[in-house]
């Protein structure tokens, strides 16, 4: 069973960064054939795929809103997948979720299938 447990949200002011921690345990299989990815929700608004990574690799997806200010990498000795998040701006408040499925590409889709999910950690960024 694929668990993950993500850490690290929190308030912050606006053009501050945060990093986001999701521990999984992906790593501990053999075939390591997972993409993870990050995943936020606004209040009010649907559930939006903003970063993804294989497990394998190093290719990485990111959405147009963060591109450029965030940073998916992962950690393969410590089970972890981050989001390093700067420049952070109001608009990104929400709750962000990590997520996981099965797939032999090392090209992650944004909108990919992903079957098991963390419970979520929140972020608020306030002016």
């Amino acid at each position: 069973q694929v668990q993950l447990v993500e850490s690290g949200g929190g308030s912050v002011r606006v053009g501050e960064s945060l990093r986001l921690s999701c521990r999984a345990n992906v790593y501990t299989s053999p075939a390591l054939r997972y993409c993870l990815a990050w995943f936020r929700q606004a209040p009010g608004k649907e559930r939006e795929a903003i970063a993804t990574i294989h497990t394998r690799g190093v290719d990485t997806n990111y959405a147009d809103s963060v591109k450029g200010r965030f940073t998916i990498s992962q950690d393969n000795a410590k089970n972890t997948v981050y989001l390093q998040m700067n420049s952070l701006e109001a608009e990104d408040t929400g709750m962000y979720y990590c997520a996981a499925g099965a797939s032999i590409t090392t090209m992650c889709e944004l909108h990919g299938r992903y079957d098991y999910w963390g419970q979520g950690t929140q972020v608020t960024v306030s002016s």
